[in-house]
């Protein structure tokens, strides 16, 4: 028995490659590609998209390539290739070695233009982008032939070489594929293959002023690695019968099989490129790797986990269409990685002074909290207990509202880890007339871990000693857009979508001393407020940010 016949078919694209290989379609080893353009951040549509292709690979014992789609040096950059690949080797999809770029084929992909050019299925045209438009005609009515269509190959092949060697203008000419004008499919109007360009490539530099489409370079590289699947997103469907004639037209022996999944989408958030640079390029987040955008980045600084991302992903499954999933989902995996995993500790994000008037002035306690109540291994740590506290604001009330259960005048609520204590009086700014300041008491019988001699109260805080509370800002985020769906058009209003509640930045917040060693990257949990990052970018600059990651449950405001 085969071993494809013992591997299940959990999606469609399981039963179409376990087919084709009980079929013998391909004589090589299976063989998938990821191939972004190094014009931008990788994000969490990508991550879905490097998932696919790396864990069919890797399911039937093949290989995982990383090749750059960098055939247009107008708006490329080694700074994206670099992020790409610490991106997805920090994902955990490295590609072990096979790493590869288009632009190094530019040889091959040129002869390949040339024999097209010699079957008389190509042809240099020299009509302008707004007269290729209207000749194009739309998606009801058919196309017109260019008047250049019927030059002969001599005459073809002179002017490509000329365009090959720089004597004629961007955008003067172009090499056009010979289709059939009048397809249905608008990919096979005669599509453009090759265009003039006379720029530096950051990797071949001056070499070559012209350079070949995607769709044409896409499915020659594909032939040349070997590659046996070309995995890629929906929208690419209506490309396919475009890869297929190349690699007919160019004779290819057992050519690979494009074959498409859904395009992923997360509520509340950008997963398209161009709407991703929008925000950046506007100045509406602190560039792509902000926290509340959804690149690789941002989720990395925000604090996500490469295995809370990659659990999220097989949360979803394969997917046929389109689709959008909620990024509740996204935070429940996230949670679910760092609730076994991190140390907890206690901050104090809005802190309200507490004194407690009958503990010794100048005395300080030390005492044992455990770190994690989930996880043993992570041990206790021993949390400073001084006669001046800090509790957050919103723990006391001075008229409680109904089912209020924590701090007022009067009552007693229970420390976390040390004592009971009672607020016995209320010190007001008298300009104001705010809270400064609650002076309490605490019964030294009910130290935690004591019995607290049977005694119960309704609420628990926490709470920070003040002479040695460590200082730190926190941002808790929120949705980014205010519109679930994202952008539809060009014309999409930015100023008005952004949600101006997405980021807020909580300054001289009050940290127990031991959070404070927490360095770039370090996650952790605040007691009651979720699960915390310390943010690599602020920390380079030498300050102590906390962003929070996710809450303890899902707490997104509903616009």
């Amino acid at each position: 028995m085969s071993r494809d016949n013992e591997i299940a078919a959990e999606h469609f694209l399981d039963k179409i490659i376990i087919e084709d290989r009980e079929a013998g379609l391909f004589s090589r080893v299976m063989c998938t590609r990821f191939p972004p353009e190094p014009n931008g951040y990788l994000h969490i549509g990508s991550a879905y998209a490097i998932h696919t292709n790396f864990t069919i690979a890797h399911k039937y014992n093949g290989n995982f390539h990383l090749r750059f789609d960098d055939t247009n040096p107008l708006k490329e950059d080694i700074k994206y290739v670099n992020a790409i690949i610490e991106d997805i080797e920090w994902l955990g999809y490295s590609p072990k070695g096979h790493v590869y770029y288009g632009s190094d084929y530019s040889d091959e992909i040129y002869e390949a233009a040339v024999a097209l050019i010699k079957k008389g299925k190509a042809f240099v045209c020299d009509l302008s982008p707004e007269e290729m438009t209207d000749y194009r005609g739309t998606l009801t009515v058919g196309g017109k032939n260019s008047p250049f269509r019927e030059r002969g190959v001599e005459e073809n092949l002179q002017l490509f070489a000329g365009m090959k060697n720089g004597e004629h203008k961007a955008a003067s000419k172009v090499l056009r594929a010979k289709i059939d004008m009048s397809a249905p499919n608008m990919n096979l109007r005669d599509p453009v293959i090759y265009r003039i360009i006379h720029a530096e490539h950051y990797r071949s530099g001056s070499k070559w002023c012209i350079y070949p489409m995607y769709d044409f370079a896409h499915p020659i590289q594909d032939a040349i690695e070997g590659i046996t699947y070309s995995l890629c997103s929906s929208e690419f469907k209506d490309h396919r019968p475009l890869y297929e004639w190349v690699l007919q037209e160019l004779a290819v022996n057992e050519p690979p099989k494009q074959r498409e999944f859904g395009r992923l989408n997360l509520t509340g958030v950008v997963t398209s490129k161009r709407y991703l640079r929008q925000l950046v390029e506007g100045g509406f987040v602190d560039g792509w790797d902000d926290p509340r955008l959804p690149t690789i980045r941002g989720l990395r600084r925000r604090g996500f986990t490469p295995e809370s991302i990659r659990s999220f992903i097989e949360g979803i499954g394969m997917i046929r269409t389109q689709s959008s999933v909620d990024i509740a989902m996204l935070e429940h995996a996230a949670r679910q990685d760092l609730k076994p995993a991190v140390k907890g500790y206690m901050a104090v994000i809005d802190p309200l002074k507490v004194v407690i008037t009958n503990y010794p002035k100048g005395k300080t306690e030390l005492l044992s909290i455990p770190s994690n109540s989930e996880n043993e291994a992570l041990g206790s740590r021993e949390v400073p207990f001084s006669r001046d506290l800090y509790l957050e604001r919103e723990d006391f009330m001075e008229q409680p509202s109904k089912g209020f259960h924590r701090l007022t005048l009067g009552t007693e609520v229970r420390l976390i880890g040390a004592y009971f204590i009672r607020c016995d009086e209320i010190v007001k700014d008298e300009a104001t007339g705010a809270i400064i300041e609650l002076r309490c008491t605490y019964d030294p019988q009910t130290k935690s871990g004591s019995g607290f001699a049977g005694r119960k109260v309704k609420g628990t805080v926490h709470w920070v000693s003040a002479p040695h509370a460590a200082a730190a800002d926190i941002h808790l985020y929120d949705r980014l857009l205010l519109d679930e769906e994202g952008p539809k058009d060009e014309a999409f209003d930015w100023v008005r979508a952004v949600n101006p509640q997405s980021l807020l930045v909580m300054r001289n917040c009050m940290l127990e001393p031991a959070a404070a060693l927490n360095q770039a990257e370090d996650k952790c949990q605040f007691v009651r407020h979720g699960y915390f990052c310390v943010d690599s970018k602020h920390a380079a600059d030498g300050k102590l940010v906390f962003n929070r990651i996710v809450a303890l449950k899902d707490s997104w405001r509903k616009p």
